[in-house]
């Protein structure tokens, strides 16, 4: 059989062409043998390959949007609120908070149970308060190499830092048994966390099933090395069968507790009222299986939803044209049934710099005027209006629309596109072309040359090829190094990329997160260019300690001036999302800040036959 990309890389242009006329093309359907149950299965594709699936190990969004499906949290954010609402998830009710944000208490729900799995030797394993004192140590422990270690070191767990402290400096195993303070089962359903400082949003962090979800230390110590392939939760649906950067699919969780569609959308917010009203009281999942494919090429992504073997696309950039044109669902598209989501997405885009790399990084005058000069030379309204096709607004900051201190009317230098001035500050410090080759050269004469990581897709080189255009504009050099997702990221955490381009998706409503990408202790996790400044780092610390108000956004501000003056970030846009999904999906509507939709989709398979 053929793997899922070829199959959708052959599905040919052919049906583009007929499309792009108005014509339907008709794809032959198989129907199922009478009266035989009809799975209801959502298919989908991914952009990028995945990298597994323990939560303690990934950081890549494709990975999440699988785990945040399989384990539960503590709590959960509500599927239709906006902007948006915390309810209890594994609690069975919302957490005991003190008055100063320093202890919370939550009681986990009884009889919520594992998927069944050999590590349990046949016997139902419930889940209880000491798996999440079991699963939060994981990220302290340094044989796992956490990439989120350093956001769950932030929130000050009292203790845990020791714990991790001991066994680096006596060169043993982590003390899973040990006790602390600041994470403690009072009994078998009570679990109490205690941290050194105020954490007023730490429920924000803890609502996020795709990497704070309860797993089992039988399943861990198991597995051992291979947890990455073998998740255990407790949620909606469990893995079926892997087949690693090629295709995943997913089943319900037939083990799952009782679990009932119910939201809390706004009074006005006609949509979410609509869906409520049709799905509240429903047994969840509503589905039994997803299928996601692998598939990279924008074209073949394309063509697999307009030949209905996915369900739900992004619209990818190249086709926004003709299937969104002026921001409307193009006339052919509308006459096959399709359903439209369209808004500006709580991310930022932007390239880093690799601040220890010899040539782009460090503090001193003149590298801080190279990266400046690089980021003039960026013509951001040239990738909108191009590459883009219009789907993106300008970044000013890390600040994501929809989160904490995000302003639409705040302007900074980040986003100045001017070939002159970046020609004059290379000059002032020293970056000449002194061989007359035209390019320039490093102040002491050796090569300048930039070094671009960058993915092997054809949107990919469009972006390359407008990078290089800005570059070559001002005389620098630079060698595109093109790999596969999983390897640029794994290369960037070691600190191996001079320069790489990539998204970040807010996955709370706080600003946070967007700062510990520029936060020292969190280098070589979610800081991959390395970035460290004092001042940033307290920044950072008081802003977690303190609740929203005049004296946090003046600390953002900051913040934002720091990074602007030092630019170790070139921020780019904030993207505009298409989503389109098919007839037969009933009940999607795109997470705000995390991406858990999966158990609130219904399929009419006969609608999917008929078409």
């Amino acid at each position: 059989m053929m793997p899922p990309r070829h199959r959708f890389l052959a599905a040919g242009a052919a049906l583009l062409l007929s499309l792009a006329g108005g014509a339907q093309a008709q794809p032959a359907a198989s129907s199922p043998a009478a009266g035989a149950p009809v799975a209801k299965t959502f298919r989908w594709a991914f952009v990028a390959a995945e990298t597994g699936f323990d939560p303690v190990k990934i950081s890549d969004l494709y990975s999440r949007y699988v785990t945040t499906h399989l384990f539960e949290a503590l709590v959960r954010y509500d599927y239709l609120a906006r902007p948006f609402k915390l309810r209890p998830e594994a609690a069975a009710a919302m957490p005991e908070v003190s008055d100063d944000f320093r202890t919370y208490t939550f009681r986990i729900r009884p009889g919520v149970y594992f998927q069944d799995d050999p590590a349990f030797k046949g016997q139902r394993r419930e889940l209880v308060a000491q798996d999440f004192v079991f699963s939060i140590k994981r990220f302290f422990d340094p044989a796992n190499q956490s990439p989120a270690y350093s956001d769950m070191k932030d929130q000050g767990f009292i203790g845990l830092e020791e714990l991790r402290e001991q066994a680096l400096a006596k060169k043993a195993p982590f003390d899973y048994d040990k006790p602390v303070e600041g994470l403690k089962a009072l009994d078998r359903y009570t679990l109490q966390i205690k941290l050194d400082t105020p954490r007023p949003r730490l429920l924000f962090t803890l609502a996020d099933s795709s990497l704070y979800g309860a797993v089992a230390r039988e399943v861990i110590e198991l597995y051992g090395d291979k947890t990455m392939e073998h998740p255990v939760g407790t949620g909606p649906f469990k893995l079926g069968t892997w087949r690693r950067s090629s295709q995943i699919v997913l089943e319900r969780n037939p083990g799952f507790h009782e679990a009932f569609y119910d939201a809390e959308p706004n009074a006005d917010d006609a949509e979410g009222q609509a869906l409520l009203q049709r799905f509240k009281g429903r047994r969840l999942p509503m589905i039994d299986r997803v299928e996601i494919a692998i598939i990279e090429e924008s074209q073949p992504r394309w063509l697999a939803f307009l030949n209905r073997e996915i369900d739900l696309v992004t619209v990818p950039l190249e086709f926004a044209n003709q299937a969104v044109p002026n921001g409307k669902l193009a006339p052919n598209l509308a006459k096959r049934g399709l359903q439209m989501e369209r808004f500006v997405n709580p991310d930022r885009t932007l390239y880093y710099f690799n601040m220890e790399d010899p040539t782009v990084g460090g503090y001193t005058a003149d590298k801080v005027a190279l990266r400046r000069a690089i980021r003039l030379a960026t013509d951001v309204k040239r990738e909108i209006n191009g590459v883009r096709r219009g789907q993106a607004i300008p970044a000013q900051t890390m600040v994501a629309p929809g989160t904490f201190g995000y302003d639409p009317n705040y302007k900074t230098e980040n986003s100045d596109y001017d070939v002159g001035r970046a020609k004059a500050l290379l000059d002032m410090y020293g970056y000449v072309d002194r061989n007359g080759d035209g390019w320039r050269e490093m102040p002491d004469g050796s090569p300048l040359l930039i070094r671009y990581a960058t993915l092997p897709d054809s949107l990919s080189r469009q972006f390359d090829e407008l990078w290089k255009k800005n570059m070559d504009a001002i005389g620098v050099r630079i060698e595109i190094k093109p790999a596969q997702w999983p390897e640029n990221l794994k290369a960037a955490r070691a600190g191996q990329l001079m320069v790489w381009q990539l998204g970040y998706t807010a996955s709370t409503p706080d600003v946070q997160d967007a700062l510990q990408l520029l936060y020292g202790p969190a280098s070589g996790g979610q800081n991959l260019g390395r970035f460290k400044n004092e001042r940033f780092d307290a920044i950072y610390e008081r802003m977690q300690r303190i609740g929203d108000g005049p004296e946090r956004l003046a600390l953002l501000d900051e913040a934002n001036r720091i990074a602007t003056a030092l630019a170790p970030h070139k921020y780019n846009v904030h993207r505009i999302i298409t989503d389109l999904a098919q007839p037969w999906v009933i009940g999607y509507r795109r997470p705000v800040f995390v991406s858990r939709f999966w158990q609130y989709l219904d399929i009419d398979e006969s609608r999917r036959v008929g078409h």
